[in-house]
């Protein structure tokens, strides 16, 4: 597979949501948050629809399938529940994700590993209605070739290993979980893989993750949202965007 100079940005929007669900109410609009992200350069929009509906609600779903004109990324778990809702509306994509309800966010990457029949019945129908399927996992070999397996098109590399270590100025760690990053993309797309990665990216970060050239998406949501608070939405992708842009370009 070759690679390609275009990286693309997927806008995850759902702490728009958790500021809304904060007060109730109405604001502010997660889909008037898409519109600036498409205005602003962003390729796609990601949500997440979890469990307890902390953040990203069904009628934001209903909302954004209805409003956008980029492809929508639906982030869920592996539940009948979520396979269903994902089914009636049928995004451009669906990301398999790990998720308990205790955690904050999405603490690690998905047990392909351990999962793998249950996880090759559960993506095979998201296919078959033509959602683009992938697996959101650890920079591992073995949960690399477990999405391989069960016939995952795109694996999204958890970045949030990485993120932590640059920013606790961990710079043995750092180094090591780059190096990691940067082989297991390489690994995956040997096999034939489409490669995103996400989780924790910042402006400070984003450059070495941005500069590999297996990489064809990165997803970013929480900082984004961050620095909308005091740049707004569209000047805070356009930076984003522009490093993004100039680590490929090296």
């Amino acid at each position: 597979m070759m690679t390609s100079s275009n990286l693309r940005l997927g806008v995850n929007i759902d702490h728009v949501a958790t500021v809304r669900n904060a007060r109730g109410g109405m604001t502010p609009d997660p889909v008037r948050a898409a519109k600036l992200a498409e205005q602003a350069g962003a390729d796609g929009i990601t949500a997440h629809l979890r469990e307890d509906r902390r953040h990203i609600s069904d009628a934001d779903i209903e909302a954004l399938m209805d409003a956008l004109t980029l492809p929508l990324n639906f982030e869920m778990a592996a539940t009948d529940e979520m396979q269903a809702i994902a089914l009636r509306h049928k995004p451009h994509a669906v990301c398999i994700v790990p998720e308990k309800r205790e955690e904050r966010t999405t603490e690690g990457g998905l047990e392909v590993a351990r999962e793998e029949n249950k996880l090759a019945h559960f993506i095979a129908p998201l296919a078959e209605a033509g959602c683009r399927v992938s697996i959101f996992i650890a920079a591992d070999q073995r949960q690399i070739e477990a999405a391989h397996r069960i016939g995952a098109p795109v694996i999204e590399l958890h970045t949030g290993a990485y993120c932590d270590a640059f920013a606790e100025n961990r710079t043995e760690d750092c180094a090591a979980e780059l190096t990691r990053l940067t082989e297991m993309a390489a690994f995956a797309q040997d096999l034939g893989l489409e490669v995103h990665a996400g989780h924790g990216l910042t402006y400070d970060c984003v450059t070495p993750i941005a500069a590999l050239p297996q990489i064809q998406e990165l997803n970013i949501g929480h900082f984004l949202i961050g620095e909308a608070i005091f740049l707004g939405l569209q000047s805070a992708i356009h930076e984003m965007r522009r490093i993004m842009d100039a680590a490929r370009a090296q």
